[in-house]
């Protein structure tokens, strides 16, 4: 079928990598052949190939995804606690947006 599946759209098969380069695994994506021209152009234009392309982009957007989750168990490992206001009153509207004092 010269690389058409049924639909009219590319098949790739893409050697998906992370941190770890000697663990490979083929990956086969189906894309419109415009997304597919796009991505092709895409990964030239890094001076990679669609699976290196293709792998680079997983990595970051798992980075991204990881970091996220550490820095929101972080965030929710914090137990609340009681504000203790100043003389005993909570700031006003105006004491909260007055800029003045951090200038």
């Amino acid at each position: 079928m010269n690389g058409f599946a049924a639909t009219g759209h590319r098949c790739y098969t893409v050697s998906v990598f992370g941190q770890w380069r000697f663990r490979m695994k083929n990956v086969t994506i189906t894309l419109p052949e415009d997304l597919a021209r796009w991505l092709r152009v895409r990964a030239a234009e890094d001076d990679r190939s669609v699976s290196g392309w293709v792998a680079r982009l997983l990595t970051e957007t798992r980075r991204r995804e990881d970091g996220y989750e550490v820095s929101m168990r972080k965030f929710s490992a914090v137990k609340p606690r009681r504000m203790e206001w100043v003389d005993g009153r909570k700031p006003t509207r105006d004491d909260l947006h007055n800029r003045a004092g951090f200038c």
